[in-house]
């Protein structure tokens, strides 16, 4: 997939929402039951909820969070495919700092959860996190700035 990512509020239409968690210091990654790789929190908006409301959802469905603070980081468009099935479309990516993991939920679509140092290894959308983390690096000091890969 290839992505482009832009000022948060740029686009006005949005399908997804993404979340850069971080856990006392550490990214916060998922691996799906479905997927052999680590990805960030997020998925579809459903019918009826906002960007923000979403990325709530995804980020304590996903990863257990039940106590976190989360903002806007940007906005992004996304064309391509994963597994033969077309994913493009718009989305917002927030920063949510966790405060408290809890276990996952029992419908959760994750596998396990992990934390990391950096984003490395086999991730889903490694575009993703590539095109996403000068912007989070320029925007966060509460990360203490953690090493590129």
């Amino acid at each position: 997939m290839e992505f482009e990512f832009y000022q948060f509020g740029t686009l006005k239409y949005y399908n997804y929402a993404e979340i850069l968690a971080f856990y006392k210091g550490k990214w916060i990654f998922c691996k799906h039951k479905k997927r052999t790789t680590w990805e960030t929190p997020g998925g579809h908006i459903e019918l009826g909820e906002t960007p923000l409301e979403a990325a709530k959802r995804e980020l304590h469905e996903e990863t257990g969070a039940v106590d976190f603070d989360i903002e806007p980081l940007c906005d992004y468009t996304g064309t391509g495919e994963l597994h033969g099935v077309d994913l493009s479309g718009t989305g917002q990516v927030y920063l949510a700092i966790v405060h408290t993991l809890g276990e996952l939920p029992s419908s959760s679509e994750m596998e396990q959860v992990q934390l990391l140092d950096n984003p490395s290894g086999e991730l889903t959308y490694p575009k993703f996190i590539d095109g996403v983390l000068p912007i989070i690096y320029c925007r966060d000091d509460r990360l203490g700035r953690p090493p590129l890969k």
